[in-house]
This record gives structure tokens, C-alpha cells and sequence, in this order.
């Protein structure tokens, strides 16, 4: 469960968050067990937040011209 969550992609951890709070929410989980788990779905939130934060960046930096095309502004 102590997985280094950068080798994960967006859509492994959501996955995995996912199944960590179906297994909650069944509540079959010993207490150390689902503490556990709880920790390991924060980590899990805040590393697809701020996966989300950084794709919304990206997208906010293209911007069309004038003639149509598209271009990125440089992020800062």
C-alpha cells in the first residue's frame, strides 16, 4: 500500500481510490486496516488533484490566434 504514488498514472490512481472507498464503505475492514487505506486514499485524492491542476494548466495555456490556429503560452 506504500506504492510511490509518481510511478501511478492519473487514471491507476483514481482506480485505485475507487476501490479504496468501496472498500469502506462496505465496512469490512479491521480498524488498523482501514486506517490504512483512509491514509493511503489522501494521498491518493491529492496526487489526482493536483494531476487534474496540472492538465487544467496545460489546457488553459493554448490559446487561439487570430487566424485559427492554435499556440501555446509559455506557463509560469
Amino acid at each position: 500500500m506504500t506504492e510511490d504514488l509518481t510511478n501511478l498514472s492519473f487514471e491507476d490512481a483514481l482506480a485505485e481510490l475507487e476501490a479504496i472507498v468501496r472498500q469502506l464503505e462496505v465496512g469490512q475492514l479491521r480498524l488498523e486496516d482501514a486506517i490504512t487505506a483512509y491514509e493511503r486514499g489522501a494521498a491518493l485524492r491529492q496526487y489526482c488533484q493536483k494531476k487534474l491542476d496540472e492538465a487544467e494548466a496545460r489546457v488553459q495555456a493554448i490559446v487561439q490566434r487570430a487566424d485559427g490556429t492554435l499556440d501555446a503560452k509559455p506557463m509560469d
